[in-house]
């Protein structure tokens, strides 16, 4: 899935960039632009999410719950991915063809989603299921020392742990509380003023989640696993701590790229409002109205304040991915990318800077023409016209007419004749409803 996401933002942000509507690219709309941007920014973090887990199996770990994690939301994400790739390229990603590079990405994200791993209980049941225990410092301790043979060593061990975790359910509620009156001002966090902040958030967010996780098994007890709609919203706030440790891992072993920084900056602002989207389903979903009151007390004491990124941040991200850059290429390495015009990706990758670099001569044909000056409605012998009157030199018109066959190339949906179709069938061949009686 981490491929294909890659796939779909190298190609869609090129071809919104080359396709045009009105003589604009259809990037340069806002709509389309805000799919290019969250197409980005998924893209970005489905990358650091499949890298950060791989590492940790390369390295001999056995990564139970964040393999659930990072199989539930590269999928969920890449499934987005795909879906807006398709928007923006409409019919061209419809009709199956030699052209269509998105097709079989769109027809295998159902099997992303189920077949391998069924998601909806991998949400609801897997990733805070396990990661509750897994992750806990003393649950799975005093699990362990409840079934031991030795019952007077057992019970010892169970109060030490018991203790030790009532200490700390105390220490996670104040200081969850603090933090979020502070908004983790006073946390100590690397010291890299433009990612200092996001650190912060992730510290005070992880007190709140430490500290709802022990009233939900404390209260709930063993209700807690029939509670799927709580234990999945706490599983989402997990996963996202997870992707935003992955995002800025990501960002630090790339040496801090300043051109980066926006797309980064959109990516983990989506991921904190999930967080808190997600604390906020449980405080106002909690079963018990006293605890309710207290959750909200102490894990918004302020109120909620996170917001989605905006349109700004949106429009910078956006533009990375429609214009050749070191970032666009980090973003998708790893994928094969051809360098032939025969292949549609690598025609779009060659298009791409010979259509940027031709549209001051587009815009100087258009200037002309809605000044009377070309008078012909015909591509070909428009460009005549532009040469004769020394609008374009001829060297620009034989690259203008280049791209222009290029791009014609690039938007033309697959479309095959009747006879073509008629080769791969026969006449003598059983129907399915023949075939079955």
């Amino acid at each position: 899935s981490a491929g294909g996401a890659k796939l779909a933002a190298l190609t869609t942000g090129a071809y919104a960039r080359i396709r045009k509507q009105f003589n604009l690219p259809i990037g340069r709309f806002e709509g389309v632009e805000a799919v290019v941007c969250r197409l980005a920014g998924y893209t970005y973090a489905t990358s650091a999410l499949s890298r950060m887990t791989a590492t940790a199996v390369d390295l001999g770990e056995k990564p139970a719950v964040s393999s659930a994690i990072a199989k539930y939301h590269a999928t969920e994400m890449a499934r987005q991915i795909i879906t807006d790739a398709m928007d923006v390229h409409g019919g061209k990603g419809i009709i199956m063809g030699p052209r269509n590079y998105l097709g079989r990405g769109w027809q295998g994200a159902p099997i992303w989603i189920t077949v391998e791993g069924a998601n909806i209980l991998t949400r609801s049941m897997m990733i805070f299921g396990q990661g509750a225990i897994r992750c806990h410092p003393y649950v799975l301790k005093e699990m362990q020392a409840a079934r031991m043979d030795d019952k007077v060593k057992g019970l010892e061990e169970f109060d030490k742990h018991l203790f030790g975790h009532i200490g700390y359910s105390i220490g996670n509620a104040v200081r969850s509380m603090v933090l979020g009156l502070s908004f983790a001002r006073f946390a100590a966090v690397p010291s890299d003023r433009k990612t200092a902040k996001y650190y912060r958030k992730l510290t005070r967010y992880s007190a709140a989640l430490a500290f709802a996780s022990d009233i939900a098994m404390l209260t709930l007890g063993g209700k807690l696993k029939y509670k799927e709609r709580l234990s999945a919203r706490l599983g989402d706030v997990l996963s996202q701590l997870y992707i935003c440790s992955a995002m800025l891992k990501r960002f630090e072993i790339q040496a801090r790229p300043a051109a980066d920084q926006p797309i980064l900056a959109w990516a983990f602002h989506d991921a904190i409002n999930k967080i808190q989207n997600a604390l906020g389903l449980v405080v106002d979903n909690f079963p018990n109205r006293g605890i309710r009151m207290l959750l909200s007390l102490v894990i918004f004491p302020l109120g909620r304040h996170e917001l989605q990124p905006g349109d700004r941040l949106g429009h910078k991200v956006s533009q990375l991915l429609m214009h050749p850059s070191e970032t666009r290429k980090r973003l998708t390495d790893g994928i094969f990318v051809s360098d032939q015009a025969s292949n549609p990706v690598g025609l779009l990758e060659l298009a791409l800077p010979r259509v940027i670099a031709t549209e001051p001569l587009e815009r100087r044909l258009l200037k002309a023409e809605a000044a009377g000056k070309l008078k012909s409605r015909d591509l070909q012998a428009q460009l005549q016209e532009a040469v004769e009157q020394s609008i374009i030199t001829a060297e620009e018109a034989r690259e203008l007419k280049a791209v222009r066959a290029m791009v014609a190339e690039i938007i033309a949906v697959d479309d095959f004749e009747s006879s073509y179709l008629k080769m791969g069938t026969s006449g003598d061949s059983p129907t399915v409803t023949e075939q079955a009686a």
